[in-house]
């Protein structure tokens, strides 16, 4: 049975064969100008926005200035991973759409049901990463809120991974969805019912998004192991006993 290493494993192999590549070279542009821009960023203001929240602390918490410092450090990576994971998403979302049509026609050799036009797709596209945005946003500030309370903080690693790992379900396997008309509400129940493919999908792709750089070349290949995973598990709602897989 298809597994997410396996999927987006043969993804990535996929997207860099003649008559896929070109469909990859536009979203790595995309992601390499918001990465350079979040970056430059980050090292410009770093520093103030630290110096800026340690203000903020009374003076009779200084003694545990070796304490909140990391914690603030750590949540300002948070955001900065979010943003650029959000930012990515919404600017190149018509291209991975693209990306996703194809390597469904060439992996499966089915044609999506999606019988938009190109300007149409582009705008409706747009539109998807919205209404994901409206979901995943709500959620992740609540999470950010709980994650300063204590006693529950304790545990806002953990829930921040799983969080991490669904948010990134929803971001990337609903593009082969999307293509094939399953609305958002059915998209959720369909990765629900399949909570542990939807999960370590998502915790991969977790992953290779915190590795810099290599990240911008291995998320075409986390789009293609999405549709791979689509075709397996998800299309008629129930996993069938083995995945047919390309050669």
């Amino acid at each position: 049975m298809l597994n997410a290493v396996d999927a987006i494993a043969q993804g990535t192999r996929w997207v860099y064969r003649p008559g896929l590549r070109r469909y990859v070279f536009a979203p790595i542009a995309v992601n390499l100008t918001v990465y350079i821009a979040l970056v430059s960023l980050v090292i410009n203001r770093f520093g103030g926005w630290l110096d800026y929240w340690m203000s903020l602390v009374p003076g009779w918490l200084d003694w545990l200035s070796w304490l909140i410092w990391p914690l603030f450090v750590v949540c300002l990576l948070l955001v900065v991973f979010f943003t650029f994971t959000l930012v990515t998403q919404l600017i190149a979302a018509p291209l991975y759409g693209f990306l996703a049509a194809r390597v469904e026609i060439v992996a499966t050799g089915r044609e999506p049901l999606d019988d938009r036009g190109l300007a149409k797709t582009a705008v409706d596209a747009l539109g998807r990463e919205l209404v994901k945005l409206g979901y995943i946003l709500p959620r992740a500030i609540v999470l950010f809120i709980l994650s300063w309370i204590p006693g529950i903080n304790v545990l806002a690693p953990f829930l921040w991974a799983l969080f991490s790992a669904w948010m990134m379900a929803i971001a990337y396997l609903d593009y082969p969805m999307d293509n094939n008309k399953v609305s958002f509400a059915d998209m959720r129940r369909r990765l629900k019912r399949r909570w542990w493919h939807s999960l370590s999908y998502g915790g991969v792709v977790t992953l290779i998004t915190w590795l810099p750089l290599a990240n911008l070349f291995l998320i075409p290949g986390a789009i293609a192991g999405a549709v791979l995973l689509w075709d397996a598990h998800y299309r008629h709602g129930y996993a069938p006993d083995a995945a047919t897989l390309p050669p």
